[in-house]
């Protein structure tokens, strides 16, 4: 089973969309299993440096008491995931072009899922600057990489197209939130859902490869 996962790292939902799509696979196990990141702008505008956290959030949710609030809410729902979002912590909103880079080099090195856990840790629960070279390589070191082979491939500019490419396809096919599941490039789901809302795909999947050919 092909599932690809548009989404973006600074996106909490995609963090507890993981956790969720985790446990249903966890709780209905399907075969041949293959999972693949594809890049998704939540914040478009932000410059390549980053932008100030606090100025930045109060901007985009009307105010820092609304921020405050939505914030509370996610971290309550993290909670029911094991995840304990450290929103305080985070100090810039970064650029994710890199780390959109880093995923889909890590794709080819074999070790994608886990430079995306790294780097939803590293951003949610530690408030690093996942937008510096530095924090990027550390990820990528953690999850088996090269260091230095990292740090070459990220100061290369190597694929920033490709990756400006699949933002862009994901806009023309409409994709307007992450995280957004796509099976077998048949079936999406969007949102982070309760594993109940994988199962169903499950079942329509298996309904699919029972069916006659023709039928």
């Amino acid at each position: 089973m092909r599932i690809d996962i548009v989404s973006d790292v600074v996106c909490p939902w995609c963090f507890i969309g993981k956790r969720r799509l985790e446990r249903a696979l966890a709780m209905r196990p399907q075969p041949a299993v293959e999972i693949g990141w594809r890049p998704f702008a939540l914040n478009p505008d932000v410059p390549p440096e980053g932008a100030d956290r606090r100025a930045y959030v109060a901007a985009k949710f009307g105010g820092a008491d609304q921020a405050a609030q939505l914030y509370a809410q996610v971290a309550e729902v993290g909670v029911g995931e094991n995840i304990f979002f450290a929103f305080d912590r985070i100090e810039r909103t970064p650029n994710t072009m890199q780390a959109h880079r880093l995923i889909r080099h890590a794709g080819a090195k074999g070790v994608q899922d886990a430079v995306v856990e790294g780097l939803f840790a590293a951003y949610f629960l530690e408030g690093v600057d996942v937008g510096q070279t530095d924090a990027l390589v550390a990820v990528a070191d953690a999850a088996g990489m090269d260091g230095d082979e990292t740090r070459q491939w990220l100061e290369s500019g190597a694929e920033a197209d490709q990756v400006a490419q699949e933002i862009g396809a994901a806009q023309q096919m409409g994709i307007g939130g992450v995280p957004c599941f796509i099976f077998e490039r048949k079936y999406a789901l969007t949102g982070a859902q309760a594993p109940e809302a994988f199962f169903q795909v499950f079942d329509k999947l298996a309904e699919d490869a029972a069916a006659p050919a023709g039928g």
